[in-house]
């Protein structure tokens, strides 16, 4: 235990807990997505899909908890990451010249923000309907007409809009800087997993920001009880 303490107070243990953390992050938006695109296949799908989640019962519990634990501990590496930066340059730029870095960089940490302030936002208004925005028709058991009635309103749709492209952009840059730091970069095939990176991000981004549109241009529209 004194060794992985030891080796967590490290920069490099840091980030390998981001990594770590980033990847199962990482397993968790790309299966929920796919489970959210079912509402493609009509309400009934949808719903039996959140159904069975719900039996799981305890193994839903385990998950949840180590999502939480994961949100968690990758925030509190990125802020003594963070801190041990800006420690070790005490002396602010007088210019920055943005030269490796790209954009998705450069917004990690806002990013991370508006995703925090998402989670608890979307956990409140689709999983326990208490948040503002939430539709009056909110019924535990119509996960389908939920989705649909909450993002008929306008102004919920751009913040979920919003988080998506917060996501995809962490997305991007996460999973390349988590090539790198389990060392599975290399020179022959860097560009190949920037790609593999961006097309991820890309993919969650496309993904998730469908539902909403689908909602506002009417393609989805909810089902009668």
């Amino acid at each position: 235990m004194t060794g992985v303490l030891s080796f967590y107070r490290t920069s490099i243990g840091k980030k390998v807990v981001m990594a770590v953390t980033g990847l199962i992050g990482v397993g968790f938006v790309i299966g929920h997505m796919l489970g959210n695109l079912q509402i493609y296949l009509g309400a009934e799908a949808l719903n039996k899909y959140a159904a069975f989640l719900k039996s799981t019962g305890e193994l839903l519990i385990v998950v949840r908890v180590v999502l939480l634990t994961a949100v968690i501990l990758h925030i509190i590496a990125a802020v003594q990451l963070t801190i041990e930066n800006r420690k070790s340059r005490p002396q602010r730029y007088v210019k920055k010249q943005h030269v490796e870095s790209t954009f998705a960089s450069r917004t990690m940490r806002y990013g991370g923000v508006i995703l925090l302030l998402f989670i608890v936002y979307h956990i409140l208004h689709f999983t326990l309907g208490k948040a503002p925005g939430t539709p009056p028709e909110f019924d535990v058991h119509n996960v389908f007409n939920n989705v649909v009635y909450g993002f008929q309103n306008l102004w919920v749709s751009l913040f979920y809009i919003l988080a998506m492209l917060a996501l995809g952009l962490h997305m991007a840059h996460g999973v390349w800087s988590l090539f790198q730091t389990l060392g599975l970069n290399n020179r022959r095939f860097n560009r190949l997993l920037r790609n593999a990176a961006l097309g991820i991000g890309t993919l969650l981004f496309l993904g998730n920001i469908s539902i909403p549109i689908a909602v506002l241009v009417g393609f989805l529209e909810p089902v009668a009880k």
